[in-house]
């Protein structure tokens, strides 16, 4: 057991602000989606729409981002893109507990690239980043060195329609997708572990927009050629405060296998490469 893989257990609580959370959900077949998830995970699927499960693209204005108790001051203003799976996750007591799954995260700030990927599982990259509010409008672009995290949106803040054929019956029904969650997961090879963040909020309320994507450079990877990922749902939240506890860990049972999945994924290497040694071996 490496101290590099101790430090990545999400080791101390942190909090934020968030000023403006966009999300948009993504609908993809569930057999594309579950060989990207580790050993102890299983894909959160739409009750009576089994056959597909969701991505979330969280882009989110962060402020002051700083371990728990300290003064704002100290904290770390940055843009952060995460794209995560909606997962379940069963803990030994019984409980299932409800998560995400994040694949990668870009952000602009290379002390955020740093620290992220020291400290937790989360797969950070550099991004160049812009985001415009304008009205009832907001635009974001990001741009990255792999061009695999490129993305330009506008989000109309006073549309608030589901995308047309969007699999959800209802808004209420897409917030149940809407990220983020209470859990964040993500698989510890070194010892066969599933490590969960927990976290908290206030005022969680989001509300459903229209988006107009351009742009969205992630579902352009191989382990998305079979599919065509669907816009289902996309929802506008701001001013939100926002706490993530210590990471807890969950050793899984001997008898699971810890092959599979995107597991493999680590800070320092690309999700496409990950998906290109899954699809050449």
């Amino acid at each position: 057991m490496t101290m590099r893989a101790r430090l990545r257990r999400h080791p101390i609580a942190i909090e934020a602000h968030l000023r403006d959370c966009l999300t948009l959900t993504y609908a993809c077949p569930a057999d594309v989606l579950r060989p990207l998830l580790p050993p102890g995970l299983e894909l959160d699927t739409l009750g009576g729409f089994g056959g597909f499960g969701f991505v979330a693209i969280a882009l989110v204005q962060t402020e002051a981002l700083r371990p728990a108790g300290m003064p704002r001051v100290m904290g770390q203003d940055f843009l952060l893109a995460g794209y995560r799976i909606f997962t379940r996750f069963r803990a030994p007591h019984g409980t299932t507990l409800r998560g995400l799954r994040i694949l990668r995260s870009d952000t602009n700030r290379l002390r955020m690239v740093l620290g992220g990927n020291m400290l937790t599982h989360y797969n950070y990259h550099r991004c160049d980043a812009r985001l415009d509010v304008s009205g009832d409008s907001v635009h974001i672009e990001i741009q990255t060195p792999d061009r695999l995290g490129d993305l330009d949106v506008t989000a109309h803040l006073r549309e608030p329609v589901l995308p047309e054929g969007s699999p959800f019956a209802s808004v209420r029904e897409a917030r149940r997708f809407a990220g983020p969650l209470p859990y964040t997961f993500d698989y510890e090879r070194e010892t066969h572990s599933i490590i969960a963040v927990k976290a908290t909020r206030t005022k969680w309320q989001p509300a459903p927009v229209s988006a107009d994507v351009r742009r969205v450079r992630f579902f352009e990877q191989p382990a998305f050629a079979s599919c065509r990922p669907a816009l289902a749902a996309a929802f506008h939240v701001g001013h939100v405060e926002y706490r993530w506890e210590r990471g807890v860990r969950y050793a899984l049972p001997e008898d699971l296998p810890p092959e599979g999945g995107s597991h493999e994924i680590e800070g320092e290497r690309s999700v496409a490469s990950a998906f290109r040694r899954k699809e050449t071996t």
